[in-house]
Formats: structure tokens, sequence, C-alpha cells
């Protein structure tokens, strides 16, 4: 990716148009011309440089094959492969996002190979495992948002976010003491 200054729109528009019918010169000068520009809004959503490169590429592999479907009425060139940029990062965190909610830590061997322990009573366990998830279902953890993006969204202070979470975790703790799960 070279600092190669963005054409004018219609000279992008000719690009678009040239990729369509599968120009590759175009298609290069296009890329030469937006990449960074791609690659740069695509690493602020993102924040992992390498999960950016991907997504750069899978977006201008949409470029090439849907460059016939660009209408110049609609808008620029550019803002529609920002459009596209955007869409294709945000759905990469969701989809990272996911996978996070989702992962199963790996077995602990020491764990799983010490001596049994008595077992403690069934209603117990029951009892604190209810606990547990009435308090976590009582935070407020939205989808798997940064503090800063639930304070947008709730149209909060960032401050006021960060500290109910502190206050909402300090009480899930003392929950946990008083119900002997957790040492002080």
């Amino acid at each position: 990716m070279s600092s190669v200054s963005v054409p004018p729109s219609d000279v992008s528009a000719g690009l678009l148009a040239r990729i369509a019918q599968g120009d590759r010169e175009a298609f290069g000068r296009f890329y030469d011309a937006f990449a960074g520009l791609a690659l740069g809004l695509i690493r602020r959503i993102l924040r992992d440089p390498a999960a950016a490169e991907e997504v750069l590429q899978e977006v201008f592999w949409q470029i090439w094959r849907e460059a016939a479907r660009y209408d110049p009425r609609r808008g620029s060139p550019e803002a529609w492969l920002i459009v596209r940029a955007k869409t294709r990062a945000i759905d990469r965190l969701r989809a990272m996002r996911r996978r996070e909610k989702t992962f199963v830590a790996p077995v602990d061997e020491a764990v799983a190979s010490a001596p049994d322990l008595p077992a403690e009573n069934p209603g117990v366990t029951a009892e604190r495992r209810e606990l547990a998830h009435a308090v976590l279902h009582g935070l407020a953890f939205f989808e798997g948002l940064t503090q800063s993006e639930i304070a947008r969204r709730l149209g909060e202070p960032l401050g006021t976010v960060k500290t109910r979470a502190r206050l909402g975790l300090e009480r899930l703790r003392s929950m946990m003491k008083r119900e002997g799960d957790i040492q002080p």
C-alpha cells in the first residue's frame, strides 16, 4: 500500500466501471488509492492488525465481485467502499465476540487428576448455582460491548458506566462472600 492520493470521484467511478469488466489494472489502481483509507477504518474498529488485514482482503474481494453494483447516484466510490469496509469490520468484530463468549477453557490436567473430594450436598450446590446465576443476570452486561460502547448506547457518561460496573462487581463479591463461596 503506497501513499497514493485519492483520485476524484469521477475517476474512481471510472475505475469501478473498468473493474466490473474484469480490468485488473483498474483494480490495482483502485486498491492503491483506497486500501490505506479502508485499512485505517478497519483497524480502528477491530484493533487487531492481523484481523484488519484479513478483512481488508475480504473487502477488496467483494469490490472485485460487486463492482457492477456501484451506483453513482447513491454516493461516491469512496463512500461505497467505506460502507463495505465498516460493515465487514463490524461483522468480524461481532464474530470475534461470539467466539470469546462461547470459548471453553482447556481442562487443567492437575485439577482433573486431583483425588476426589467428598461430594457437596446437591441441594447446596444447586442453591449456590442459582444465586450466582441471579447475581450475574442482575449485572449490566450488554452483549459483550466495551464500557465506551455501553456509554454511547445508553447515552450515559463513561465514568457513570464504569462506576456502575465496579459497584456491580463489588456487590457480586459481597454476596458470594456471604455465601462462603470465596475467601475475603
